[in-house]
């Protein structure tokens, strides 16, 4: 090891021992070890016991540690406190300018344990009450946050859209003669991706073309690997005009989707097609939208010409999940309801937490009719828009929801979610959703599976199982648009579909620019062939409420 290595080891050491409150004296000795030894000239591999005990400020103790890293690779006393601390919390120490004493809050007082659990709740306005920490310190963290994931290998769809889109219309004013599109997996708009990627038709010398907005231009077999100035990954396909559409077929399909074509279409030659409709044309299908595009149950709904209208954004009439002030939003309710009915949505689903959810201060009853004589008012000033009085209740661990019936029963809908106890076994998790969805007052299932892409595995359930449950009791269940959740995943989406049930687009808002999310939910709906019929939320309030209504 080098002495940066052995320095960086035991500014480390200070900081995880920090972090679980240790003898302050101790933690100190260590940080000072840190700066003594990264400024070291002679190699410690190359002292002597003697010499690195004659070092100043390095004593028996952490001259023992040093010979212990040198001669092992590894000190005893950090694996300890390794194996105390949860590897997302160990991660956290890695990002700079978040130090060991608020961490400790976080894990300790939020139960936060990863990067992305943590990103969540900063989303969800968590860290504003903590002792150290407000509003500015919050949007600090976020941004440090954000830094610190786009530095990693993958990426959520809703963080590369944007800078894909800008790259794309950069290389267009470049190349204006070039045909050029996205492709590969952002075209198809997966959950995450690891790169933007990009075909291009052009003959020239590409480097040397895009040099203006693309850095670190490596060629690859059939185009380029660089990065944009921002250091996104991004993967460029070069191939000349007449093979555009060719090109474009083969990157845009996933494996599946692709072996699929060929083995149904052998006779098909790819090469030399200038238009991608053309494939299909030559297949005599009908154009398959790029989201369909994972796997063969597209191709064979082409087959049968039961390929389904997609649901586009415009579809979706009404907000359904938003949370405000009265919890954990950041925006009053006059505020969220201004800013929805501004953006065009006929109506909006007030949906703050029910009060289990301490931590994102939980309504309690008292505070419930409170809020909802305050949408009465709002509604009478705001018509015709229209405001539902809603709740995300808490499914609580036995499955039931989070409030005595009479208060149940005030509600127009409820959404039912978990939040905590999310260690589960799919028997206990799959028991616990089916007993909120048979709940009389269950209106809609919330993000069924408790995941954050990238950050939290969701915890195992038994979809068909829940699925049915829902068709059985007249549950819809909600497409979390959240970049970080997408739950229910897209692919279960025909599944519910094929047993009538409908799906809620909804953007789980904590503040007004939070509704923008629903977009993202719409991306995720279309690869599983969602339709603005099987959308409850695109349909209008009337029909909204009729649904909602059945059952109570």
């Amino acid at each position: 090891m080098t002495n940066k290595e052995i320095a960086r080891t035991f500014q480390y050491l200070g900081n995880i021992m920090e972090l679980h409150g240790e003898n302050p004296y101790k933690i100190r000795s260590y940080q000072n070890a840190y700066i003594t030894l990264r400024k070291l000239d002679l190699p410690l591999a190359d002292m002597t016991d003697q010499q690195i005990g004659e070092i100043k400020g390095v004593g028996a103790a952490i001259s023992g540690k040093i010979r212990e890293l040198l001669d092992k690779g590894e000190m005893a006393t950090l694996e300890k406190y390794k194996e105390m601390t949860p590897e997302g919390v160990q991660e956290m120490l890695n990002i700079k300018g978040f130090g060991p004493k608020k961490i400790a809050v976080i894990w300790k007082d939020l139960g936060a344990e990863t990067i992305g659990e943590l990103l969540y709740a900063v989303n969800e306005n968590r860290l504003i009450e903590l002792k150290g920490f407000g509003k500015k310190t919050q949007d600090d963290l976020k941004q440090k946050l954000e830094y610190y994931q786009k530095s990693k290998n993958k990426f959520h769809y809703a963080v590369l859209e944007k800078p894909a889109q800008e790259l794309l219309a950069s290389l267009k004013a470049l190349l204006p003669d070039s045909p050029m599109e996205l492709t590969g997996a952002i075209r198809r708009r997966t959950n995450t991706l690891e790169s933007i990627e990009i075909i291009v038709a052009y003959s020239g010398d590409f480097q040397a073309a895009a040099s203006e907005v693309l850095q670190n231009m490596t060629e690859i077999s059939g185009g380029w690997s660089a990065h944009t100035v921002d250091e996104i990954p991004v993967t460029i396909y070069q191939c000349d005009k007449k093979n555009f559409g060719s090109k474009q077929f083969r990157n845009t399909g996933a494996p599946e989707f692709l072996e699929a074509f060929v083995k149904k279409y052998p006779g098909i030659d790819f090469k030399g097609i200038a238009e991608e409709t053309a494939v299909f044309e030559k297949a005599k299908l009908p154009f398959i939208a790029p989201e369909l595009r994972e796997s063969d149950w597209a191709l064979e709904l082409a087959q049968a010409d039961q390929l389904p209208q997609l649901v586009e954004d415009k579809d979706v009439k009404g907000v359904i999940h938003s949370h405000t002030t009265w919890s954990d939003g950041l925006n009053s309710l006059e505020e969220m309801v201004t800013y929805a009915r501004d953006l065009g949505y006929a109506y909006i689903g007030i949906t703050d937490h029910s009060k289990a959810a301490f931590y994102a201060n939980g309504l309690q009853p008292e505070r419930v009719i409170q809020q909802m004589a305050a949408i009465d008012e709002l509604n009478v000033k705001m018509a015709p828009f229209r405001i539902f009085k809603g709740i995300e209740s808490d499914i609580l661990n036995d499955g039931s929801l989070d409030y005595e019936e009479d208060i149940l029963r005030q509600f127009d809908f409820i959404i039912a979610s978990v939040h905590t106890n999310l260690r589960m076994d799919e028997e206990k998790a799959t028991s616990r959703l089916v007993a909120a969805i048979e709940n009389p007052y269950t209106s809609i299932l919330g993000h069924p599976t408790g995941r954050l892409l990238l950050s939290r595995k969701a915890y195992p359930i038994d979809h068909k199982q829940v699925i049915d449950a829902c068709a059985a009791n007249g549950v819809a269940i909600e497409l979390n648009a959240n970049p970080y959740r997408l739950d229910l995943d897209w692919s279960w989406i025909p599944y519910a579909l094929e047993k009538g049930v409908l799906i809620s687009i909804n953007p789980d808002a904590h503040s007004r620019e939070g509704i923008h999310d629903i977009h993202f939910g719409v991306c995720a709906a279309r690869k599983g062939g969602l339709t603005a019929t099987t959308c409850l939320n695109a349909k209008s309030a009337e029909d909204f409420a009729a649904f909602v209504r059945k059952g109570k």
